[in-house]
């Protein structure tokens, strides 16, 4: 018994310190990628993780699917574009704006979404998506379908140029590590348990006296933020906010890289998001339909690795680690 308690803090302690050196690993390639790869490309992908990851924290670990992620996104996306453009707010505070605005965009909408279950959280959540997205279309302070253009980058904290790309990186690489921080620790919070407690069995949680809607709705409010944290630094990226942002279509993308690297996983959603911004990038100049591979790609995903590429290598890892527990 003793051996068998010594063997299993022994294996965990090697599982630490292989997920320490892989993050370690992780780090270096992102501060030294901007070297060898265009920083616009980099910085496309960590916005999309970082909406992957959000998007994530109500899908993989509350187990609400919404249709309407698109609206948090490209909704910070305008709120930052014209606080910085129209009210000359500097970039931190443009992208907090952004934020604020997610919040209280998803507040609402979350407000009537969680009132129900299932395919009909999911048919909410996009309906009122598509209202926000003909309301940003109708919209003068959005410019129709011109989109606000001409978004400046700006200095942030008043000396850091932004328009010199290694700075702009920098900027992005850090708000996506502080995204990434703030989801693991909301993840690995008492508030994060209670979530994943719903996720599995929703009457039990009821029963043990918790406020299911309550800890559902923060939740929503949470990745709602989260994601126009990443949409309002994709604005600044590319110094545009346009309909494409808030579209239905961009919800479904942020679906398919998720379900691509792995609900309830922190790095499956970031996989996700690179392959699939890779794969975007790298077709666009061909004649090849993108959205005919993407969907391929999908039906590949839930046929085959139904727990996603990331989840399937953990589910494989920790079935290898307890069949070694049961042979020792």
């Amino acid at each position: 018994m003793k051996t068998s308690s010594m063997t299993s803090s022994a294996t965990t302690s090697t599982g630490t310190r292989i997920q320490l050196a892989l993050l370690a690993v992780a780090f270096i390639a992102l501060v030294i990628a901007p070297f060898a790869f265009y920083p616009i490309f980099l910085m496309k992908v960590l916005c999309f993780a970082l909406f992957a990851c959000a998007f994530n924290l109500l899908l993989g670990y509350t187990g609400l699917l919404s249709f309407g992620h698109a609206a948090f996104f490209g909704g910070a996306s305008y709120f930052t574009a014209y606080a910085v453009k129209e009210w000359g707010f500097p970039p931190e505070l443009g992208i907090l704006v952004g934020v604020v605005g997610a919040a209280l965009l998803g507040l609402v909408m979350g407000f009537f979404a969680i009132r129900r279950q299932g395919i009909y959280f999911a048919m909410v959540t996009l309906a009122l998506a598509q209202m926000f997205y003909f309301f940003c279309l109708q919209a003068e302070f959005t410019h129709g379908e011109d989109g606000l253009q001409g978004v400046p980058r700006g200095h942030f904290l008043g000396f850091i140029d932004l328009n010199q790309p290694l700075n702009m990186y920098f900027f992005v690489l850090g708000i996506f590590v502080i995204g990434i921080f703030a989801i693991w620790r909301i993840v690995h919070s008492p508030f994060g348990m209670i979530l994943k407690s719903i996720r599995e069995n929703e009457d039990r949680a009821i029963s043990l006296g918790y406020s299911v809607n309550r800890y559902k709705l923060g939740a929503f409010v949470m990745s709602a933020a989260l994601a126009g944290l990443a949409g309002g630094t994709k604005t600044l990226v590319f110094q545009f906010a346009t309909l494409t942002d808030v579209a239905w279509q961009m919800s479904g993308e942020v679906i398919l890289m998720t379900l691509l690297g792995g609900i309830g996983t922190i790095f499956g959603p970031i996989f996700g998001a690179g392959f699939v911004v890779t794969l975007q990038n790298y077709l666009a100049a061909s004649a090849f339909p993108v959205t005919v591979l993407t969907g391929l790609i999908f039906m590949v995903c839930v046929l085959v690795f139904r727990r996603g590429i990331i989840g399937e290598f953990n589910a494989s890892r920790l079935g290898a680690r307890l069949g070694l527990r049961t042979k020792q």
